[in-house]
């Protein structure tokens, strides 16, 4: 019997559909004075360069165990540890929406995303999005400013999810989404170790994008994508040859 052609595909989002314009410490800075402003507004006091600090101790545990706790709980808890112990939800929101107002303007869609898409759309492949990302508001943001949500069954991040690629329950949330098993579809991103690890770990097929893409030569060696492409535009040539490789 042969089995099923391939008609799923799970997209990265960072790196993969969009990157960055620029350089982020500048933006960073920014996005750090328009959060420390609203929180002023509600007389609460915030030196920047600690949160920032907080935050990087979050970005290592989190690359330890895969667990996302969010942005939010990392203010959360700094403000509590600073003696604010009973911020409203609202205030906490407003705070990183400003922030986010920022970095958000350092986003764009790489040139070959939209067709890329349509293409895949008008040949009925079913496409979604796991991002691993610390605030899931600021991602369904960016698909909407993007303009994009229509391709797509849905859009997950580690935020809403809890769990982060590379670990199993992150693409066990995903494919749950089409009720499907990992062998019928696809991954697709720029990260060897969170994207094509941890698909290739439940025996998801995987698709390297090259372009974004940072790595040392240890990984190359020890992580080998089913195929690797430099950009989206290459994609559908390729996902023929997977589901031919199926029959």
């Amino acid at each position: 019997m042969n089995a099923p052609s391939i008609r799923h595909i799970l997209f990265d989002l960072g790196g993969t559909l969009m990157h960055a314009r620029g350089d982020w410490t500048p933006i960073y800075e920014q996005a750090d004075q328009a959060l420390g402003e609203k929180l002023r507004e509600h007389n609460i006091k915030l030196d920047t360069k600690i949160f920032r600090t907080r935050l990087h101790e979050y970005y290592e545990q989190r690359d330890k165990d895969f667990q996302e706790t969010t942005y939010h709980f990392v203010l959360r808890e700094l403000l509590k540890e600073l003696g604010y112990a009973e911020v409203a939800e609202p205030v906490l929101r407003s705070a990183l929406d400003a922030l986010y107002s920022v970095t958000q303007t350092n986003w764009q869609l790489e040139e070959d995303t939209i067709a890329t898409l349509q293409n895949l759309k008008s040949q009925h492949y079913k496409l979604g999005i796991f991002s691993n990302a610390g605030d899931d508001k600021d991602v369904q943001e960016l698909i909407e400013d993007f303009g994009i949500r229509s391709h797509f069954d849905f859009v997950l991040t580690s935020a809403a999810c809890f769990y982060r690629k590379p670990h199993p329950r992150a693409f066990e949330i995903a494919l749950a989404q089409w009720n499907i098993s990992p062998n019928e579809a696809v991954m697709i991103g720029d990260s060897l170790e969170a994207d094509i690890v941890g698909a290739k770990n439940l025996e998801m097929h995987t698709i390297w994008i090259t372009r974004r893409a940072q790595f040392k030569d240890e990984d190359m060696r020890r992580i080998q994508p089913d195929f690797s492409l430099r950009k989206l535009n290459e994609l559908l040539p390729t996902l023929e040859r997977i589901s031919i490789t199926r029959i």
